[in-house]
């Protein structure tokens, strides 16, 4: 993957991942407070129904995950994200040769 070297380059990029990754997390999150939701509501119930909906939907959050996490190398939580790509990538940035 060609790592971009002008400064603004380099911000879009990294706001472009810490946002992907801080959508993955608030993916995440919502995963296991529904599904916490649904197995109490199963076990309530008496039967273990929400197995399903807990592998179909971890299905599709693993590959979200890996699109995120795997795909892209490299205050609050999305101001952390985003400070930890913007050095990674400054980092990356080829030197200026004249």
């Amino acid at each position: 993957m060609h790592t971009p070297s002008s400064p603004d380059a380099i911000e879009t990029l990294a706001r472009k991942r810490a946002g992907a990754q801080l959508g993955w997390i608030v993916h995440a999150s919502i995963y296991v407070a529904v599904n916490l939701f649904l197995a109490a509501l199963s076990a309530h119930q008496g039967r273990a129904w929400a197995l399903f909906p807990a592998l179909g939907w971890g299905l599709g959050l693993l590959v979200h995950g890996a699109a995120v996490w795997l795909a892209q190398p490299g205050g609050t939580l999305y101001a952390r994200l985003l400070a930890r790509e913007r050095t990674r990538l400054h980092s990356a940035r080829p030197t200026d040769r004249r």
